[in-house]
């Protein structure tokens, strides 16, 4: 090996252990996400509704859990935006699985990252990376009232 190479591969080896460290929690709100242009561009119709865990909503039926967790690309971008952009992506996954359900919401929705629950009635989690921001949602899906 040239030593050029050497120094080249000692460099990235160096840095590489700190490169995806960073892992940044976020709160976010739901329903600002639900309700934004950013929503009806990426698909979210309102035809399925968005329930988080303690918000009252009259349910007629369950129709089984599920979940999505969902990663994106978060470089070049602000650790709201890739969240935002992420979150979508599970919202929609769980919209489309609601609808082969015959479901109208998903409710009880709890964030879900690496299996532990995180409760709010008015917001999700997110964890933002150097590279990778990522959202998991666990929710019921419902016909509701």
């Amino acid at each position: 090996m040239t030593r050029i190479t050497i120094a080249t591969l000692a460099a990235l080896l160096a840095f590489a252990p700190t490169a995806d460290a960073r892992e940044t929690r976020l709160e976010l709100s739901l329903q600002e996400l639900v309700s934004s242009d950013a929503a009806k561009a990426a698909g979210i119709d309102g035809s399925v509704s968005f329930h988080l865990a303690g918000q009252k909503v009259a349910v007629a039926s369950r129709m089984g859990e599920g979940v999505a967790n969902r990663k994106t690309n978060a470089a070049n971008k602000s650790d709201e935006e890739a969240c935002r952009w992420v979150a979508l992506s599970a919202l929609r996954a769980f919209q489309d699985s609601a609808k082969a359900r015959g479901a109208n919401a998903v409710v009880d929705i709890v964030s879900y990252y690496k299996k532990n629950e995180f409760r709010s009635s008015t917001n999700y989690e997110c964890h933002a990376g150097t590279f990778v921001a990522g959202v998991a949602l666990k929710g019921t899906y419902a016909k509701v009232k």
